[in-house]
């Protein structure tokens, strides 16, 4: 399937934040991100190679299958995180590399939540999310809990969880306040 197309050359913008795709261009901000040892607990590991950060983003930008999100202050336009959806299967999608700055927007993590979840049903036809988490990370296995996901299966390092449509469209419901507005995708 070929989402990433349905990116190129725009952004979603939310309430407080926009996402918009990854350029080379941004090859420092992820990897700084990636390093960040605060950060970086539950992730695969990258090296402190920014060239190779920059040649992952010039891979990325001739395939479609994934999109690499940069997520930005709305107000400052400052990058503030990271955020991927990619794995689609039938339709069901996987959602990561999840990061987000310390001076990130209040909220940051809903909104951005909702911003994939709004977009990846309504833009992209998809119905449904899987995704792993590692076992560590309670915070986040909290918060995807909360929004309605279920673990399917366990393994020493990850917990692994769906969600189906009809929990994604509860979470949009339930936190509507956190994206009053909906998104709106438009050109950049």
């Amino acid at each position: 399937m070929t989402i990433r197309k349905a990116v190129l050359g725009k952004k979603i913008t939310g309430h407080n934040l926009i996402l918009r795709d990854a350029q080379i261009s941004d090859a420092e901000f992820i990897l700084s991100l990636r390093l960040d040892p605060n950060k970086n607990k539950y992730l695969h590991t990258v090296d402190d190679d920014v060239q190779a950060q920059r040649d992952y983003l010039a891979a990325y930008e001739k395939q479609y299958e994934t999109i690499y999100f940069i997520i930005e202050d709305r107000q400052t336009g400052a990058p503030v995180g990271t955020v991927r959806i990619y794995d689609v299967q039938d339709k069901s999608f996987s959602w990561g590399s999840w990061i987000l700055t310390d001076n990130a927007p209040s909220k940051a993590a809903i909104e951005s939540a909702l911003i994939i979840y709004q977009f990846a049903l309504e833009h992209l036809g998809l119905q449904a999310a899987h995704f792993e988490v590692r076992l560590e990370n309670e915070r986040v296995i909290a918060f995807h809990t909360r929004f309605g996901a279920t673990e399917t299966q366990r393994d020493t390092i990850d917990a692994f969880f769906t969600i189906d449509e009809i929990s994604i469209r509860n979470a949009l419901i339930k936190c509507a306040r956190f994206l009053p507005d909906g998104i709106l995708i438009k050109d950049l």
